[in-house]
């Protein structure tokens, strides 16, 4: 037997509990993997809050992430004892996930936890992190350099936005960080943010082009902030976008793309090709200081997962929250 926090509706109502469950009812799959640690993202938090459809089928073990030691495997790809991760590939939305001491997933899906890093480490990097690399790989890989001027991060206080700034940092760019709380200033300046500035200056229907102000943009709010801050970016500058959290709107003009030559480049993580993921975490695993991790992450058990996936939907979460299924 095993604890996992399991999804359930019936009748149209979604029930959260831990459960207490059986090996035999794991998904079938090739490798059984012991998790010791996963991590809450926006779209757990959705997930379990039910404030978006992100559970495609019932019961559910939410936890797009999960990181452990393999157990078994009919795999040859893996083997027992080797330190796995996984995100994303639909883990936590349509095949159980890492909110569970134990789970069954595809072989293709897992990959080394980089030697550099703990299980918990790469929890607390977890899909947020591993996003926010994906994004800088594709800014570098549009030809974003540091001198060609500042970089912005939206939702810059988030798990996203905490590492990006870091990362960012780490390759020399010049960061300013747009958050809604003024109190974590310190914290953004800490990560390597030289500038730190107020979202409301985005989050308000604008005009199709501002003052030209960035040269690089990641952003994980979309909506408005997004069209705002395309509006701002300069003359063959990109932007990246990763999230939802002021909505999945766009209104914005063709005017920046078309005018200034501006790139939106759209970030996947979830069904990313393998070669690409490991790009990025070979970017975390070399400019990511392990210290930063400290910084930007806390601990919770695996019945506390529940509450921190209703305050990372509110808006109440800072940085990254590691769930310690043992615990």
């Amino acid at each position: 037997m095993f604890k996992a926090i399991l999804i359930d509706k019936q009748d149209g109502t979604q029930t959260v509990r831990v459960a207490e469950l059986d090996d035999a009812q794991l998904p079938d799959a090739a490798v059984t993997v012991r998790v010791e640690y996963s991590t809450v993202n926006y779209k757990d938090g959705l997930a379990i809050t039910g404030k978006s459809p992100v559970v495609r089928k019932f019961p559910m073990v939410p936890g797009i992430d999960l990181a452990g030691v393999v157990e078994s495997s009919t795999s040859e790809a893996w083997r027992p004892g080797e330190r796995v991760l996984l995100n994303g590939w639909g883990v936590g939305e349509g095949h159980w996930g890492g909110f569970s001491q134990k789970a069954r997933v595809k072989a293709e899906w897992l990959q080394n936890v980089p030697e550099r890093f703990t299980t918990r480490q790469a929890m607390a990097i977890g899909t947020a992190g591993y996003t926010a690399s994906l994004s800088v790989d594709a800014l570098v890989r549009h030809g974003l350099t540091p001198d060609q001027g500042d970089v912005l991060v939206t939702g810059a206080s988030g798990g996203v936005g905490s590492v990006a700034i870091a990362l960012l940092a780490a390759a020399g760019f010049k960061v300013t960080a747009s958050t809604g709380k003024a109190s974590e200033t310190d914290y953004l300046k800490k990560l390597g943010a030289t500038q730190v500035i107020d979202r409301n200056e985005f989050t308000q229907p604008g005009k199709p082009l501002h003052k030209e102000r960035w040269a690089g943009v990641v952003d994980s709010v979309g909506s408005h902030t997004l069209a705002n801050v395309c509006a701002q970016t300069r003359y063959r500058g990109a932007v990246t976008a990763c999230g939802l959290a002021q909505g999945m709107d766009f209104p914005s003009s063709v005017a920046p793309f078309i005018l200034r030559g501006v790139s939106l480049l759209g970030i996947d993580s979830v069904m990313a090709p393998k070669a690409v993921r490991q790009l990025a975490w070979d970017r975390l695993a070399r400019d990511l200081d392990a210290s930063v991790l400290e910084q930007i992450s806390k601990t919770v058990g695996l019945a506390e997962a529940i509450n921190a996936a209703q305050d990372i939907v509110a808006g109440a979460i800072r940085g990254r929250v590691i769930v310690d299924v043992n615990s």
